[in-house]
């Protein structure tokens, strides 16, 4: 990817249940992979999960955001598999890395 583009940053607190988070959170990055503007994506969990997602612009992450499947999971998220998560959108305008 070369700059400058956003990225979306996810993190979040689990709650205790897991039943279908696994299943819906490859769902979303398959779905999220066939966006108009989507770049990329990459995650960690710990005790705190943290996912970035990489876009093109605004109006990518904006439509992502309204996406009919991704709203569900969203809806999911909140009443069963977040007890808590923070949504930031940053531009990037530099890149570095080393080993890659």
């Amino acid at each position: 990817m070369q700059p400058p583009y956003y990225a979306v940053i996810f993190t979040s607190t689990r709650t205790s249940v897991d039943e279908g988070y696994a299943e819906m959170a490859t769902q979303m990055v398959e779905l999220a992979q066939q966006q108009e503007g989507f770049l990329g994506v990459e995650s960690a969990r710990n005790e705190v999960g943290i996912t970035v997602s990489y876009w093109r612009d605004l109006e990518s992450i904006k439509n992502w955001k309204n996406n009919l499947d991704h709203l569900d999971a969203q809806l999911k998220g909140r009443s069963k598999w977040y007890e808590n998560y923070t949504v930031r959108i940053a531009l990037v305008e530099r890149e570095y890395s080393f080993g890659n």
